[in-house]
This record gives C-alpha cells, structure tokens and sequence, in this order.
C-alpha cells in the first residue's frame, strides 16, 4: 500500500474505484469533489445515477479516467487490477487501501480523511464504528460458520480477510483455515461439519434455490442468505454490520 502526502489544499477532482470508499466520501460530506465512480458504486444511490461511471472495479476504463483528469484516485489492492491501477500511478496520485481486519479498515478512514482534508467528519464515523463494536453483545456466540461468496466453484472467505475480522466480531466462528478465499469441494465442506453456512449476496448473488441444493449437501447446518455489503464493505457502512449480526443470530435461534 503507497501512503500519500497530505496536499496543502483539499482535492477538488476525486475519483473512487472501490464500492465502499465511494460511500465512505460520501459520508465525509463530499459532493462536487467525486467526479467518477465504478458501475459497483452503487450507495449513495443518487450517485450511482449521477457521477460518470468510469468502469467496473477490475475493468477500468483509462481512457475515460485520463479525461477526467482527476487529482486523486482512492483503489485497493484486492478490489483493483494491479496492472491499471499502476498505469494510473505514474499520472495521479493514488491511494491504494489493504484492508484485510477492523484495524486495517479505521486506519484507511483516517487517512483518506487525511487526503481529503476531513478528519472532523471522519472521527465522527470511527466512534459510530468504535461503539457499535463495543456495545456488540454477540461476541460470546460462536456458531461454527463458513461464508461462501461463490459457486461453480464454491469459494468462501478464510483466514487473513476483513470478512473473517467481521466474522470474529459478530459471533460466528470461521471453519475456513486456509487463507484468502480458497475453493472448497463438497466433500471439504461436509468435512468442516458447520452449524451455519452464510451466503453472501455479493460477488455472487446467491438465492433462495441455492440454499435448498446446500440443504441436501449439508443436512444439519443451517442454510442462510447474508447480505455481503454488512460483511465486506470496510468503511461507514460498518456502524451497521452489528446490528445486523444481532439480528441474524436473533433468526437462527
């Protein structure tokens, strides 16, 4: 991750490539400075409909962006083709986020708040986060749980990811030990023998028929849709997750 200088003065000609940190500005109380979005930005939703869509998050489009002329970039690591985003580094300034925990996460609010001259507003979004972790009484639960974020193969959230942070903290216990997002057999997954088996609405927009085949597959878990935004977006958006981790463990009862 590069670590940018903050700049005398704030950046009046922003564009976000990842989801969550495009919500994150918005919370800052940024308006006219975000020029360009991803076509996955979808919150706030006026944006969504509003900014120049300057791509998908993995496919940008270069051209487009160089047109922008922007004078500041905010990317990820894990979220953005490291070959575009390099080509964008030797033009602009870009901030390149790795967030794999909760730590990793408050620290990119601070510093994009930093670069974007609006460290008021961001502290008020770190205690929202700060409280609602530790008024979360759900700690103490500890379902047995695999998150699968793909089928065709499935896939699922392991060790050494922010999803298996918020997993540690909204009571569910990952029965994935391999690292990053490994893929899992059937037999795998019978093997780990899970309460729970949460699936996530994004990347792969997991249905109601998918948790009818997972069923068959695995008989004593209990088969469940989770909204991935709430697990995976790193940023403002997690002042919600816990209230929502509440509630889903309020359901599995």
């Amino acid at each position: 991750m590069n670590d940018l200088h903050q700049t005398s003065n704030p950046p009046t000609r922003i564009i976000s490539v990842v989801p969550s940190q495009t919500e994150l500005l918005h919370e800052l109380g940024l308006r006219d400075e975000v020029i360009g979005i991803t076509k996955f930005c979808v919150h706030p939703k006026e944006w969504h409909h509003s900014k120049v869509r300057v791509g998908g998050t993995k496919t940008l489009q270069l051209e487009l962006i160089h047109s922008l002329k922007p004078d500041l970039i905010l990317a990820n690591k894990e979220e953005n083709n490291k070959e575009q985003i390099e080509n964008l580094q030797q033009q602009y300034p870009v901030y390149i986020s790795d967030v794999r925990n909760i730590e990793d996460a408050l620290h990119m609010i601070t510093r994009i708040s930093e670069l974007v001259h609006k460290q008021t507003e961001a502290s008020k979004i770190i205690s929202r986060i700060e409280n609602a972790l530790k008024n979360n009484g759900i700690k103490h639960r500890r379902l047995k749980t695999i998150y699968l974020i793909w089928k065709d193969p499935f896939m699922a959230s392991g060790i050494d990811t922010f999803i298996h942070s918020m997993m540690q903290e909204g009571g569910f216990t990952n029965c994935v030990l391999l690292p990053r997002y490994p893929i899992l057999t059937n037999e795998e997954l019978r093997k780990m023998n899970p309460e729970l088996v949460l699936l996530s609405s994004e990347p792969y927009p997991f249905k109601q028929k998918h948790i009818e085949e997972l069923a068959r597959l695995l008989p004593e878990a209990q088969i469940k849709l989770a909204n991935g935004e709430l697990f995976s977006w790193y940023g403002s958006r997690m002042s919600q997750s816990f209230d929502y981790f509440s509630a889903l463990h309020e359901e599995l009862r």
